[in-house]
């Protein structure tokens, strides 16, 4: 963590970007303002670099397996989206995935609450544990495109579970292509799921 100051917010990110080579608008940074000289208001930037969130979230799902007396070890990278994936292994996989994998969605609804408090920024954390996540993902998708031809067909709408952004995700992508079915989330907060609807062709489309 380094810290910098200036006259605003602009100035000082500025000068941390000048500083550190990187784009202001790619800055991790805590605003601190502070009176100078004179009565004169003065802003700080302590900015931070991406290794350090990632440690510190790594810290923090350590923390908890440690509470619960379980021992784990975390692997971390970033992928194309600038998602953090933390994989965590441990021999209580079960019961660190808990039933559907609901233990697992509230540690990575809290691990992600935790780094963005801590860092004044919204961060997007996927927890998996010894590739469970991805296993869902690929079952998840095969039987999406299984419901999107039954939509198609009986042109009833079907619903999916709540579940969290990453898994709608997997849905509304593996779906999306599929002629005459769309998919659209719906609800508010940790309710929201997914549906998918059959719609019609416009008739002008079919022409062309």
């Amino acid at each position: 963590m380094k810290t910098y100051s200036g006259k605003d917010v602009e100035e000082a990110l500025a000068l941390a970007s000048e500083d550190q080579g990187v784009d202001a608008k790619h800055l991790i940074y805590i605003t601190k303002e502070a009176k100078g000289l004179f009565g004169k208001k003065r802003v700080s930037v302590e900015v931070y670099d991406l290794s350090e969130v990632i440690t510190y979230a790594e810290n923090y799902v350590l923390d908890i397996t440690d509470t619960l007396g379980i021992e784990a070890s975390v692997k971390t990278i970033i992928d194309s989206e600038d998602i953090i994936r933390i994989t965590i292994d441990s021999i209580h996989n079960p019961i660190l995935i808990g039933n559907n994998g609901r233990t697992l969605t509230a540690l990575t609804e809290l691990t992600n609450v935790a780094t963005s408090t801590k860092f004044r920024r919204r961060f997007r954390i996927i927890l998996d544990v010894n590739g469970y996540k991805e296993s869902k993902y690929h079952r998840l998708a095969k039987v999406a495109r299984n419901l999107a031809f039954k939509v198609k067909k009986t042109h009833e709408t079907y619903t999916f579970d709540v579940m969290p952004a990453d898994e709608r995700k997997v849905i509304h992508n593996a779906v999306n292509g599929i002629r005459n079915v769309k998919s659209a989330s719906i609800g508010e907060g940790n309710h929201r799921r997914v549906q998918l609807i059959y719609v019609e062709e416009d008739p002008k489309e079919e022409k062309e």
